[in-house]
């Protein structure tokens, strides 16, 4: 083996150590985006403001101060047919691009699943099922090693695969007591339900890397105020083969005014803080313009610094 082809070898491995969790993107307010999470949820638009049609947008950006960090933008949507047969139908799809230095991926998907439920509003079971086409991708152009005017190549790599998510949701009103009127929810799902050796190939040889399944478990409430606003208490469940799990704590406070503020920690020792806004019922709307700010930073003791994560999500929902 060259010196440049140990050079890189070592470089990728450096890589492959660091962006291992970035396989699959991240989330600050991950409630917005449970649909893409979870193929077969029922989104906070229905749960938290009975409205089942909701087209969204986020756009995140982690480790602050760092050249090359790691952007994700998203645009989704998603509906729940209220009426008709003992089962529900619920679709939707989304666009994704994550991008991380020289590498990243796009990808789109198309989203269709069912409930069972004699009433959607009481609650119900879902089955759901995500699939589409993600193109992964090397700039390697844009790889420099520390020799001066080293570069792995000038051709960018890149490589198309089908993608597959499964997911299972439940969801119920509680009746009688101090809770009634308020909702449970949970869910399993695996979004990446193929794990991809994928294997590049270029004049300085071949580059190696792994996509592996990733295992998610949410579980909230929605408690109901007299006031029209509501508390969230939620947690999501992160896992991957020879990974630590990693478990999401949140607490998000809707006023009875147009605002709402979160917060929240993760095992990784992390500390996540949200706010937003929306236009709505509470303003005499028919429909629900919802936009929120995400911060997230973490106070791990140990390796290099990350710097914190902005995120910006907009939704948009209404009744049909």
């Amino acid at each position: 083996m060259s010196r440049l082809q140990t050079c890189l070898a070592c470089l990728l491995m450096c890589i492959a150590s660091k962006s291992f969790s970035q396989q699959l993107s991240l989330f600050s307010q991950y409630r917005e985006n449970q649909t893409i999470i979870n193929p077969a949820a029922v989104g906070s638009g229905y749960l938290g403001y009975g409205q089942n049609m909701t087209f969204g947008a986020s756009f995140r950006s982690q480790w602050q101060g760092i050249e090359n960090a790691p952007k994700t933008a998203c645009l989704r949507g998603d509906y729940l047919f209220t009426e008709g047969s003992p089962v529900s139908l619920m679709g939707g799809g989304y666009i994704i691009n994550d991008q991380t230095g020289p590498t990243g991926y796009t990808g789109a998907y198309g989203r269709i699943g069912g409930l069972l439920s004699d009433d959607p509003y009481y609650g119900g079971f879902s089955v759901g099922l995500s699939f589409g086409m993600v193109q992964y991708r090397v700039n390697s152009s844009e790889i420099h090693l520390r020799e001066g005017g080293d570069i792995l190549s000038g051709n960018d790599l890149n490589k198309l695969f089908p993608d597959v998510g499964l997911g299972v949701f439940g969801y119920k009103m509680l009746d009688g007591g101090a809770f009634d009127g308020d909702y449970v929810y949970g869910g399993l799902s695996v979004p990446q339900v193929l794990g991809l050796d994928l294997s590049f190939q270029d004049n300085g040889g071949n580059i190696h890397t792994a996509r592996v399944q990733h295992f998610y478990g949410m579980l909230g409430f929605y408690k109901f105020l007299r006031n029209d606003g509501f508390l969230e208490p939620s947690i999501w469940v992160k896992s991957a083969p020879n990974v630590p799990v990693n478990v999401d704590f949140n607490l998000r406070y809707q006023m009875a005014q147009n605002l709402w503020i979160g917060a929240g920690g993760a095992t990784s020792k992390s500390f996540h803080l949200e706010a937003g806004f929306l236009l709505g019922e509470n303003l005499g709307f028919d429909n629900t313009l919802r936009i929120g700010y995400g911060f997230d930073y973490s106070f791990n003791s140990f390796g290099p610094y990350a710097g914190g994560a902005h995120e910006i999500n907009v939704n948009y929902s209404l009744e049909r």
